[in-house]
Order: structure tokens, then sequence, then C-alpha cells
């Protein structure tokens, strides 16, 4: 079985054509292209079919992915919204996403949304959510209103995401943290969204997030950034600097290999790094579907690495498998 891990999907139960709310966007077609209207603007990066799932699923298996994990549309996670509003759009999505699931049995895996705007209410959303067993985790955007992952309101959701097993897979807010140096040249996607999730995974290492909570299971978009180039640095630092090791005793190397990453890189000898890095049972397929930045073959990029038959096959598919707790179904 070969997996997506990264995919993106706008379910139309979120779309402005089945309600009024601010926060649904409005997606058409025009001269063969997509657009998406969103906060007042227009988005054509999305070169595929968004929406329908069937000329989605199309897609992927032209590409040789025969189950596809779908994740929201990053601002459609709504943390700009207030409790109530954003509430009602992380339900939406994961109801429709939830159909989804039962209608392509073997074909559809899902993550869904909670407000982590308000930590205890997403932590509380999360475990619901898990008690349905139709989802298998949420996605989560690297900031939340300008706080990192890694500060201390958010460990209600850390706990309730390592105890019951959710799949956390941190995102790009696809906005660049909003650096103006980055406005430019098509930066704030190709620099700003590694930038992100960087930071992101950094701080929740050096905050002890990794640590405390071992068996939690975060998977981070587009190969964890440019993790692998600063490791050498967190590393140092911990070894000497008392704010840098104030919360964190393990190396912070160890909770780096905690970590899963997708295989999102354009890079063939990063990727191949960072399987040697992480290790191939870390490492799992993506696309990064439908955007002008995924990978038009992301099967024929790992198979292109030269790995092992096993190692490519945990690539593949069997690491999503075995994160989305079907490793054992399967077998049986």
């Amino acid at each position: 079985m070969i997996m997506d891990g990264h995919a993106h999907i706008i379910v139309p139960e979120a779309t402005r054509d089945a309600g009024i709310e601010s926060w649904r966007p409005h997606v058409r077609w025009e001269d063969g292209k997509q657009i998406v209207e969103a906060g007042g603007r227009q988005i054509r990066s999305a070169l595929h079919e968004f929406v329908r799932i069937e000329a989605i699923l199309r897609f992927q298996e032209s590409r040789g992915i025969g189950r596809t994990l779908l994740c929201p549309w990053v601002p459609l996670l709504g943390y700009e919204l207030e409790q109530e509003d954003g509430l009602r759009a992380c339900r939406v999505q994961n109801e429709a996403l939830a159909r989804l699931v039962e209608s392509y049995p073997g074909r559809v895996a899902a993550l869904g949304a909670v407000p982590l705007q308000v930590p205890d209410l997403a932590a509380r959303e999360l475990e619901a959510l898990m008690a349905g067993r139709r989802l298998r985790g949420v996605e989560v955007a690297a900031d939340v209103r300008g706080v990192p992952l890694g500060d201390d309101r958010f460990l209600p959701f850390w706990a309730a995401a390592a105890d019951t097993g959710a799949l956390v897979f941190i995102h790009p807010t696809t906005r660049g943290f909003d650096i103006a140096a980055l406005g430019g040249y098509y930066m704030w996607n190709t620099v700003g969204n590694p930038l992100e999730t960087t930071i992101t995974a950094a701080q929740m290492v050096m905050a002890g997030v990794m640590e405390k909570y071992p068996r939690l299971k975060v998977l981070l978009a587009h190969g964890g950034g440019a993790l692998m180039c600063v490791r050498g640095r967190l590393r140092h630092s911990h070894s000497f600097q008392p704010d840098a090791r104030s919360r964190l005793r393990e190396s912070p190397d160890t909770s780096l290999r905690r970590f899963f990453y997708d295989t999102v890189t354009h890079d063939s000898d990063l990727l191949r790094s960072l399987v040697e890095y992480a290790g191939a049972d870390h490492v799992l397929l993506g696309s990064d579907y439908p955007f002008d930045m995924g990978v038009a073959d992301p099967v024929g990029d790992v198979r292109g690495l030269g790995l092992s038959t096993v190692a490519e096959a945990a690539i593949l598919g069997g690491n999503a498998l075995r994160l989305l707790g079907e490793e054992e179904v399967r077998r049986g």
C-alpha cells in the first residue's frame, strides 16, 4: 500500500456554496485554472482539484498512490476566529472528512482540525474526535496567533495527543510569520514555509515538549524545514548555554528523532540525509497535493534514493499505516 501522508482538501461542506460564514472560501475554475477566494484574496497556487474527492483520488492513482491521508487547507483551521465560530469551522470539516473516510474505505484516511486558539477546548475536541475513531488525528499550524506550539499554554493539547495516540501534523501557516523580507520572489513560500516548521519544531524540542511526552506522534511538513541544518547548533548550545538547557534534559538530537518527517524536500541529497538521520521508520511519503510547490512524482523520488527494500516500503506506506494504528489490522 503506497500512501500519501501530506495532501489537502477543501471539503464541499466548508465552501461558500454550503454557507455564508466569512471563513468559508469560494472555489471556482476559470479558463482552466482553479481560483480559491478567501480572506479577500485570490489564491491560484492550487493547481489540481481541491474539492471533489473522486477527481482527487483519480489524480493520486495516476501517480501510483493507492491511499491518501487528507487534511484541511491550513487557512481553514480558523485560529483567527472567536471560539464559537472556530469550533464550528472545525466540526464542519471534521464531520465531512469522517464521511469521506467511511465512503472510501481503504482509499481515504483523514486528519481533522481543532480550535487550538483555545487549548483546553482543543484538547477536549481531540479526545472526542479520537474516541469516534473515524479520524486519526489533527493538522495544526506552526503558529497560533503568534504563539509557538511549545508554549506551556498548549500542554493540555499535547497531553491529550499523547494519551489518545493521535497523529498531529504540523504545517506552516503559509504566511512566513509575516516577515517583510519574505514578501517578494515567492520567498514567503520557498523560504517562509520551511522556516516556520524549523522554528516551531526547534522550539518544541528546546522547551522539552517532545521529551515530556515521548509517546507523541508528530509529523513535520516539508522534511522538517531546515532542522537538518540547525541540529548541530541546537546540540552545541545545549552543551553549555544555561537558557538552552533550562527545559530540555536529553540531547536535542533525541527529541529531533522523535518527530516524523514527510518527503517533500525537492532535493534527493537532503531527503537521503534525512532518512539517514531520522531513520527510515520516521519518514513518510508526501506530495503536498494540490499545490504548485508539491512534488510531481513523490513515489519516484523515494524509489530513486536507492534504499533497501524494507526501508523503501516503510517510507512509501508502512510508516503511515503504523502511525494511523492500522498496521496490525492489515497484518491480520
